[in-house]
């Protein structure tokens, strides 16, 4: 049983007009609009459904006896903000940040990776097990949820901390990854990167060899390849060489925010021909850019000013991502956690900071997506302490505003189920079974 409050949001619905200029694939329009009803037939489809967010970063830090996830941290997710939104499944990430393409940069990244996955398997095993489970199939997903418990998936951001040594996809996958990207920002041993678009500088053009040997290994694995962050051309080359559907597990379409994170409608259609999803993100940058740059600038400001009265150096997110694993997790602690819990507070009361982007912007991309690719090929991730959340979705707290929007445009409950969840499972479902038939030397190509 999902258990949450719903005060503020039924002043959210009373006061903000639904948009009714977006088409859908299928509608109910015997839905009251800006009603009680409605927020009544959300919080009923919103119970139904399983909930499943494919992508939240992590602090191993908050994997401890003495500060983890049972308690009410200032982070996004945590186990009684899931509880509070009705937020059933979180994807927890194993991320590691590109350094140099060599042995010393693969070894750390390796160890990184590693303290990773035992944070997420100490949660499951040690700090919370009468509360939150590790599954590895759709079939452990629902089993975990019918137990009463929150459900825990691993994905892997960023394939470099395998090196070259391409056995590491069975041992991560062997350790519970369900999917992994070959690249983040930066071009690894697998793929160039997304962020090559910035300067047109490429190292392979799309797939090196090993990141083509990759490609078919985590197919024959069972792990979904994440196109999230790849450059376009990457892309374009996984989809053509995979046997099995790919995903992107957080990214939105570049039709509407013209950003090298996002999909355009060439990958889109590319993706739903090979029966893949893209998880629509909730990240403000990938949104809607000029209401993001618009107040991330005042917010810049304001955290200048927190930072220069502190005495520290304040960072933006290029410089911060230009600093090396273990100076940006210093960095993290000492300057980032302090700075931005001040400025949380002044934010709360400042009522003269440009509109951010919101749920409504979100759905948008929604909107969007399932007009261009079909209901069958959507779903919905948060990025939730990697740099994600919105206006009215800024934390797992706030998971019923994204369905509360999703009912106002008519979806149905069945487009909902899909949505949060359902197809992403669905395509889970086909790569593990083409992972066994590719084992037992059965799959036709």
């Amino acid at each position: 049983m999902k258990i949450y409050s719903y005060t503020l949001l039924v002043i959210l619905v009373l006061s903000v007009s639904c948009k009714t200029d977006k088409k859908k694939t299928t509608t109910d329009n015997t839905v009251p609009q800006d009603s009680l009803a409605l927020v009544e037939k959300a919080r009923e489809i919103h119970n139904n459904v399983i909930t499943i967010d494919t992508h939240n970063d992590i602090d191993v830090e908050n994997f401890t006896d003495s500060l983890n996830y049972t308690m009410d941290l200032k982070t996004q997710i945590t186990l009684p903000k899931m509880e509070k939104g009705g937020l059933d499944v979180s994807w927890l990430v194993v991320y590691t940040g590109q350094d140099s393409l060599n042995a010393d940069g693969y070894a750390s990244a390796y160890e990184n990776a590693m303290s990773k996955f035992n944070a997420i398997h100490r949660l499951c095993e040690e700090i919370a097990p009468d509360r939150i489970e590790l599954a590895r199939t759709s079939d452990d997903v629902r089993r975990i949820h019918d137990s009463g418990k929150l459900v825990v998936m691993i994905g892997v951001e960023n394939a470099y901390p395998m090196g070259m040594d391409l056995s590491n996809i069975k041992k991560f996958h062997d350790l519970g990854a369900r999917y992994m990207s070959l690249s983040h920002n930066g071009h690894s041993q697998f793929c160039d990167s997304n962020t090559g678009e910035k300067d047109s500088t490429w190292l392979h053009n799309g797939l090196s060899e090993l990141g083509r040997q990759a490609v078919a290994e985590m197919n024959k694995q069972g792990i979904m390849i994440d196109l999230s962050h790849p450059s376009a051309e990457s892309n374009k080359q996984t989809i053509r060489l995979s046997k099995a559907p790919v995903i992107a597990s957080h990214s939105s379409a570049r039709a509407l925010c013209d950003h090298s994170r996002n999909l355009s409608d060439e990958e889109l259609l590319m993706i739903k021909d090979n029966g893949g999803v893209v998880q629509t993100v909730a990240f403000s940058a990938y949104i809607n850019s000029e209401k993001h740059e618009a107040r991330t600038e005042a917010i810049r400001e304001l955290n200048q000013q927190i930072a220069d009265s502190l005495g520290l150096t304040w960072l933006s997110r290029e410089d911060y991502y230009d600093l090396p694993p273990e100076k940006r997790e210093t960095y993290r602690n000492n300057v980032y956690k302090k700075v931005n819990a001040i400025s949380k507070e002044k934010i709360k009361k400042d009522t003269t900071l440009p509109e951010g982007v919101n749920v409504a912007d979100f759905v948008d991309h929604i909107d969007y997506m399932v007009t261009l690719m079909g209901i069958d090929h959507v779903g919905i991730s948060s990025d939730f302490d990697g740099g994600g959340g919105i206006q009215g979705w800024n934390d797992a707290s706030e998971t019923f505003n994204v369905t509360l929007e999703l009912v106002k445009r008519g979806y149905t409950e069945e487009d909902i189920r899909k949505l949060w969840g359902g197809n992403l499972l669905r395509v889970l479902d086909e790569v593990q079974q083409t992972a066994g038939e590719l084992q037992a030397g059965r799959h036709e190509s």
